[in-house]
């Protein structure tokens, strides 16, 4: 799935981490919502509340960066 730009292939190195960088943001971003989903203190929801915003931010700005650079990005 070709989400941005013309770049089939990663070719430096800085698109590579980049890419990288989103693999984990986005597995960061579903062990956050699954902790959300299954707490019952309300620190511990408030603190993944807190983390939930804060991996969304970072999703996105690593998506734009993606779409600057014009990089596939796999699913």
């Amino acid at each position: 799935m070709k989400l941005f730009g013309k770049k089939n292939v990663p070719v430096t190195y800085d698109e590579k981490y980049l890419l990288q960088e989103i693999k984990m943001t986005k597995d960061a971003l579903s062990a956050a919502y699954e902790n959300f989903d299954n707490a019952t203190d309300p620190d511990l929801i408030d603190c993944y509340i807190y983390q939930l915003n804060s991996e969304q931010k970072r999703y996105k700005y690593l998506l734009q960066k993606a779409k600057e650079s014009e990089i596939y990005i796999p699913n």
